[in-house]
């Protein structure tokens, strides 16, 4: 690990230099590169020599304990020395985290489909929440978002709705929340006070880029619609809306939501390339046998990944056996705790597999 470590800090130094050199200002593509490798190596190397630092204190330490002390001077360099061993194994497992191989999609933009599932109509209401609460934690991170295309039900819910999310951090964040999402309570319309249970998926993707998917028009269906207006005399009469249907693989996307034919076509086409995207990295990783069915699950869209329990006012992760309360909070955006536990469980996960690879 320290030999990598090594190898890291040259490079690191090597682009420090670079980025000094006046000719690198005149070639914007090249600077942009060089910043980003620099700025991705940052907070390795301050970690790597923070923990090369407590390392030469250990030694030192460790020497003086060899060597003749009262008592109290005795006490005081062993109670050092402990304090010195705990930072080195916090640190060391810190670097092997940081050196596990990146997610490459970890730092792009997200394309995030939410759809009614089992349930009628208390499952759309539930999609609602559920968009709601995304777009509620994007806002909360600085992100922004805008909303791609959508089918409301007129009663604050969505049979489906697509996000686009833009910012630092948006992939790694909220990759873990594919799947299918399940929610226990007793609807408005239900007189009786029975519990129902009703579910929505979620789908997050990364923004497909134009050199990682190329869609060949010939092989795309694309339909004009009416958009769907709010009734009366709001309707819509131009035909707004696009639909796109892949001939291929039979995916179909319809976006309505913007003022134009062009804009909706092109938002359509941004979510056509995530999904194509997304079907190519998980054949990927299938051919490769490197999805992992561990702790966090396999990404299965159809894997039940969370409860929502409204009597009891929790939310509960099936992955890692992890529940937080007060479910109104959490549903205006605050389970970054949930996020953060799911993404240190990856870590454990792939800690584990390095490991015993």
């Amino acid at each position: 690990m320290f030999e990598k470590l090594l190898e890291v800090e040259q490079l690191y130094e090597e682009l420090e230099k670079r980025m000094s050199e006046p000719d690198l200002v005149s070639d914007m593509g090249e600077y942009r590169r060089v910043h980003k490798q620099y700025s991705d190596l940052t907070d390795i190397v301050a970690k790597f020599r923070e923990f090369r630092r407590n390392q030469k204190q250990l030694e030192e330490t460790e020497a003086m304990l060899r060597g003749q002390l009262d008592s109290d001077m005795r006490d005081m360099a062993q109670m050092e020395f402990d304090e010195l061993k705990e930072q080195r194994t916090a640190l060391e497992l810190e670097l092997k985290v940081m050196l596990l191989p990146k997610d490459p999609n970890d730092d792009k933009n997200v394309i995030l489909e939410v759809r009614a599932a089992a349930g009628g109509d208390e499952a759309a209401l539930f999609a609602g929440d559920l968009l709601r609460m995304y777009m509620r934690y994007a806002e909360k991170r600085g992100w922004d978002m805008s909303l791609m295309s959508s089918n409301e039900t007129g009663n604050g819910g969505y049979k489906e709705a697509i996000v686009e999310i833009n910012g630092q951090g948006a992939y790694s964040s909220l990759k873990f929340e594919s799947g299918v999402h399940r929610v226990q309570r007793v609807p408005s319309t239900e007189s009786s006070g029975r519990l129902h249970t009703s579910t929505a998926t979620v789908i997050v993707m990364p923004e497909a880029e134009d050199v990682e998917i190329e869609i060949n028009m010939a092989e795309i269906k694309r339909e004009h619609t009416l958009s769907q207006g709010a009734g009366g005399q709001n309707v819509q009469k131009n035909e707004t809306a696009v639909r796109l249907t892949h001939m291929p693989t039979g995916i179909v996307v319809t976006c309505q939501d913007q003022r134009s034919q062009l804009q909706n076509f092109e938002k359509a086409i941004r979510v056509m390339k995530a999904r194509l995207l997304d079907i190519e990295q998980q054949k990927q990783a299938e051919s490769l046998g490197t999805t992992r069915k561990g702790i966090v699950g396999t990404g299965d869209r159809s894997e039940k990944i969370r409860t929502y329990n409204f009597p009891q006012d929790r939310m509960t992760d099936h992955r890692i056996g992890m529940t937080i309360h007060n479910l109104p909070t959490i549903l205006s955006g605050e389970f970054q705790s949930m996020i953060d536990a799911l993404v240190n469980a990856d870590q454990a996960e792939k800690l584990k597999y390095e490991t015993e690879g």
